[in-house]
């Protein structure tokens, strides 16, 4: 657990600007007419649409998760703490299923000390009175693993040997030319990317993750010692995918486990609405539309984002580190 604590307690370093009072920022109503309450099934095989000259899949253009956003990462539609949703009023099995997919109950299989760190962050973020309760977006963080694939719509580019993604909390380069990983003692909010494609799926190993990203406002998180196995499952028409991710974190988790948040392309067929199809027009008359990917400027304490750092002792202990 002492290790848990010293990965965690970095968060406060971030965290030490003062706090706002917790509210939360919902998306725009258009916009969440659009959340599904369903997860497709899409099955890794071949990958019968158009390649790019490198041989990947062309997978590249703007994509957005189907559900909900980041509030709460085991009940998708149900809210924050301490705000539920309209949907919360719903039956369970009305509501979008759990990101966690397995194990088959929906929940984080957290060791006992980590759960509390988790619990005591979801109580105190309706009024976060200490630092260690600011979610790293009000810190204009970037979102992490897997927070990003949660939060906006986002970009995806292709590069020869390189897949982008563009999120508005920051970018993630995966590399696809079989080159090892950073050293061990470099840490980052993405982590660092090695990946390859298996047919319609690209495989990607993700370590050097810093510790620091949360999945949600209910505290969930890893340490810097997880490595996480990703999937990104393409169907046929390129038109969706599946996000499956496995943790692997023994000094938070009692096993392995397993999310799946499910994602789909927007194009010039939709309108853009300012949370999944984020994008402006580009100035080209004469020609068909094209949109690119909006940037959105983000400055500390700008938006009720609410709740932060999980697993610091104190704010003494985190400034004498």
């Amino acid at each position: 657990m002492k290790r848990l604590l010293l990965c965690t307690a970095a968060l406060g370093l971030m965290a030490i600007a003062p706090t706002v009072r917790a509210q939360t920022a919902p998306a725009p109503a258009n916009a969440a007419a659009r959340w599904e309450k369903t997860v497709p099934v899409i099955a890794s095989g071949d990958w019968t649409g158009a390649r790019l000259p490198d041989g990947q899949p062309d997978v590249g253009g703007f994509w957005s998760n189907t559900i909900s956003n980041h509030s709460n990462f085991t009940d998708p539609q149900a809210g924050p703490p301490g705000e539920p949703s309209a949907a919360a009023k719903l039956p369970r099995d009305q509501r979008a299923p759990s990101r966690v997919s397995d194990p088959a109950d929906g929940q984080i299989p957290y060791l006992p000390a980590a759960r509390a760190l988790q619990e005591d962050f979801a109580k105190n973020f309706p009024n976060p009175v200490k630092p260690r309760y600011i979610e790293p977006l009000a810190r204009c963080a970037p979102a992490g693993v897997p927070k990003s694939f949660m939060w906006h719509g986002y970009e995806v580019r292709q590069y020869t040997g390189y897949v982008v993604f563009l999120f508005d909390s920051g970018t993630r380069v995966i590399k696809l030319d079989g080159s090892p990983h950073l050293p061990p003692q470099i840490k980052l909010w993405n982590g660092d990317s090695r990946g390859h494609w298996e047919g319609n799926t690209l495989v990607v190993d993700v370590t050097n993750n810093n510790g620091k990203a949360l999945f949600g406002r209910y505290g969930d998180f890893m340490s810097e010692n997880a490595k996480v196995a990703e999937r990104f499952v393409f169907d046929p028409a390129g038109q969706r995918f599946n996000y499956i991710a496995t943790f692997t974190d023994p000094t938070v988790y009692t096993r392995p486990w397993t999310a799946t948040i499910p994602a789909r392309r927007f194009t010039a067929a939709d309108t853009p609405d300012g949370w999944h199809f984020d994008v402006k027009p580009v100035n080209q008359p004469g020609r068909p539309l094209r949109y690119e990917h909006a940037e959105r400027i983000c400055a500390e304490n700008n938006g009720p984002f609410g709740g932060g750092a999980v697993g610091v002792p104190s704010e003494e202990a985190v400034i004498s580190r």
